[in-house]
């Protein structure tokens, strides 16, 4: 059965499409939500609130985009909320007066490895890990992630250079010997 006959039986509150759906989505949500949240007991809830939300809501898909984009960006929403209620004395910096030029070199020494990379993101401060997280591993660009975070796309850009410099810079020095 197609995803859109799926949903439009949801929007008719067959609890029955509503289970395909879940099951056709719920693993690749819950890969979604473990790598922002790094919890698994977290990651359920956030995707429980998702499904949730997604089908009280659900109303208000319109196909723009596929049900599993529309369903991805509720789970990082979440996620990013959960994330920040447990961070609640977090000082937001403004960036917008920041003029950022592109820089699209991603590049790192050969030697290092993927989980390294990770590893390196993981430590960046919660507002450069959400913004080289979804940029990075989701896939989202500046204008979709200042949308999801609620910052300038400016902030964003920033936050992305700045995150993604603090990486590559961890991981030279690591690579000469110099870090830890």
């Amino acid at each position: 059965m197609l995803h859109i006959e799926l949903v439009e039986q949801c929007k008719a509150n067959d609890r029955r499409a509503q289970l395909r759906l879940y099951e056709q989505y719920c693993q690749g949500m819950f890969n979604v939500a473990m790598r922002f949240l790094r919890d698994q007991d977290d990651a359920e809830d956030v995707l429980q609130e998702s499904f949730i939300k997604a089908f009280q809501k659900i109303d208000q898909f319109k196909g723009e985009v596929t049900f599993g984009a529309w369903l991805k960006r509720i789970v990082v929403n979440r996620s990013i909320d959960f994330l920040k209620s447990k961070h609640q004395k977090t000082i937001e910096l403004n960036e917008g007066y920041m003029h950022i030029t592109e820089d699209d070199d991603w590049k790192v020494d050969a030697t290092v490895g993927v989980e390294e990379v990770k590893e390196q993101i993981e430590q960046l401060p919660d507002k450069y890990r959400y913004v080289v997280q979804l940029f990075l591993i989701e896939g989202y660009d500046h204008s979709e992630i200042a949308h999801i975070l609620g910052i300038s796309e400016t902030a964003s850009r920033t936050r992305l250079l700045r995150g993604k410099n603090y990486v590559k810079e961890s991981l030279n020095s690591k690579s000469y010997g110099t870090g830890s």
